[in-house]
């Protein structure tokens, strides 16, 4: 359902939000590493959280990322939408378009009875839980490495 790109975002918020003390910045390369993922790649994903205000961003010997806002302020939701959109809750299951429960004109696929209870139980859980709970949820700081 989400796209990489989302995962990674996802994944980045969350290790800044466990690993940061006192809103200390943490390099890219540093994110990179810890997380295993492509830093060119995540660079634009960082760059694209700091314009939607859910990371600070800054350059320099000394820069890096930082939250924007407190963990308990930030929602799954709030990163889901700022990398994937609104419309990653109203897209079909089997098609590249939006879902009939999103345009009545169409007709529905096969799986659309399910799929539209299950997106609503996900979509809920994104909007319920916010980057801190996954922070406490972590049992050490490598679960943070998710």
């Amino acid at each position: 359902m989400l796209s990489n790109t989302c995962k990674y975002g996802l994944r980045a918020v969350v290790y800044i939000a466990g690993k940061s003390q006192n809103g200390k910045k943490i390099g890219i390369k540093q994110i990179s590493k810890d997380l295993n993922l492509p830093m060119p790649f995540l660079a634009k994903i960082m760059q694209s959280l700091a314009r939607q205000k859910i990371l600070n961003s800054s350059k320099g010997p000394h820069g890096g990322f930082s939250l924007a806002k407190n963990p308990k302020e930030i929602y799954l939701i709030d990163v889901v939408k700022a990398i994937d959109g609104k419309d990653v809750f109203s897209r079909c299951a089997l098609h590249n378009d939006n879902c009939k429960s999103s345009d009545h004109e169409k007709s529905a696929c096969t799986l659309h009875v399910d799929y539209v209870k299950a997106r609503r139980k996900i979509e809920k859980m994104y909007e319920s839980k916010t980057v801190q709970n996954l922070v406490t949820t972590a049992k050490n700081s490598d679960d943070i490495l998710i």
